[in-house]
């Protein structure tokens, strides 16, 4: 979905390492990675994420060509996160827009919840451009650095969801909209850099019963897939390229939340319907 919602002529699919990264990650866990992707000689490509860094990405490459997300080399596209919180930062404005007329963030509340290397960048494009943040995180330090940095406000990570913000920004685990906390959200606007944001897809449809406006995270957060599918090309001119993939999926967003207040359906039905559209017009 996140493929088809960005226009790349790439399929799904991910990996997960079950453990924490904190101790558990070694040079020779890493090494075993590598060698199950290149088993699949190309069928699956690998990129830094949650818990995973560009040296990891680096260790990998030592055992797999299929890797993204790298330093160096002709087409190497570096760490996507930036990008990614590029893409989300883009997703709040257009959502912001679309509710309330206007998307400037300046003078708006964010709560972004995960201050990884997705929330970092995305919560320092936020407070560049006049927002008040209030964060959680698992780390003290990173939410030690916020306040410091950014003149934040904090919140439990198990409760930063029903800060009073006007944006709610998850941007770590998914499954975080759920039956428990729907009812106890205060943002009209979600827009966020998690995976799977929604635990299931009616919880799509009781936020729109709540009147808070979701940006489907398959569409928000893309900006990363873009950057590393630029690398997955060998695309000649990446940074142009990468700009225009962006501008592109922004402009998806909107025409997603247009077409969700026209039929009076919940974004993420409609974000749902668009890539199916798109996905069965290739395979055409």
């Amino acid at each position: 979905f996140k493929n088809a919602a960005a226009g790349l002529p790439l399929g799904g699919g991910k990996a997960v390492i079950l453990g924490d990264p904190s101790r558990q990650k070694t040079p020779a866990l890493l090494a075993a990675m590598g060698r199950a992707v290149e088993s699949l000689q190309g069928r699956y490509w690998t990129a830094e994420d949650m818990g995973m860094t560009p040296a990891d990405m680096a260790l990998l490459a030592r055992e797999t060509r299929f890797v993204a997300g790298l330093s160096g080399g002709l087409h190497g596209s570096g760490d996507p996160s930036p990008v990614t919180a590029r893409g989300v930062f883009n997703a709040i404005r257009t959502t912001l827009g679309q509710r309330s007329g206007t998307g400037e963030p300046a003078g708006r509340v964010v709560a972004i919840q995960g201050l990884g290397a997705v929330g970092r960048n995305l919560g320092k494009l936020l407070a560049d451009a006049g927002a008040r943040l209030v964060v959680a995180d698992t780390d003290p330090a990173r939410v030690a650095a916020a306040v410091a940095d950014w003149g934040a406000d904090t919140a439990p990570v198990g409760r930063i969801h029903a800060a009073r913000a006007d944006v709610f920004a998850p941007c770590a685990i998914g499954a975080v909209l759920n039956a428990q906390s729907i009812p106890e959200l205060r943002a009209a606007v979600i827009a966020g850099a998690a995976n799977n944001q929604l635990a299931t897809p009616g919880d799509g449809v009781a936020l729109h019963a709540r009147g808070i406006l979701y940006a489907p995270d398959f569409v928000a957060n893309g900006g990363g897939i873009i950057n590393v599918a630029a690398e997955i090309l060998k695309i000649s001119d990446p940074r142009s390229w990468v700009e225009g993939k962006l501008a592109q999926l922004d402009a998806t967003l909107a025409a997603i939340l247009v077409r969700a207040a026209a039929e009076g359906l919940a974004p993420s039905a409609v974000a749902e319907r668009v890539v199916a559209e798109r996905m069965a017009a290739r395979a055409a």
